[in-house]
């Protein structure tokens, strides 16, 4: 199985900052792609920002300028360096990864997604 686990939520007050960091374990080929999505309550999970291979990056509008993500392949980390951070940014943030696997029958690819952490951010 892969597992995907996520830290560096918490409570912030509006104008500061967070790093959240996600680390991805488990029996897996390569990692083609790793992102953040978030989900606000009453909101569907949207991407907030994601890293292919190349090293190219996407942002949501809303955060580009503010976010950074970056990718360690060597650790098999990705981490989202949130600075600025406004109470409309507040929501559960989730690691995401696409993973590559040897299966039964041939190679095969999957999404994965860590449970989420908690990012509130006060007036």
């Amino acid at each position: 199985q892969v597992q995907l686990v996520e830290s560096g939520g918490g409570l912030v007050q509006a104008g500061g900052s967070l790093r959240l960091s996600c680390v991805v374990s488990g029996s897996f080929i390569s990692i083609n792609s790793m992102g953040w999505y978030r989900r606000a309550p009453g909101k569907q999970r949207e991407l907030v920002a994601i890293t292919v291979t190349g090293g190219n990056t996407h942002y949501e509008d809303d955060v580009r300028g503010r976010f950074s993500i970056t990718r360690d392949d060597g650790r098999n980390t990705v981490s989202l360096q949130m600075n600025n951070l406004k109470p409309e940014d507040s929501a559960v943030y989730y690691c995401n990864a696409d993973v590559t696997i040897q299966g039964t029958y041939g190679k095969t690819t999957f999404t994965s997604w860590g449970p989420g952490t908690q990012v509130t951010v006060s007036s």
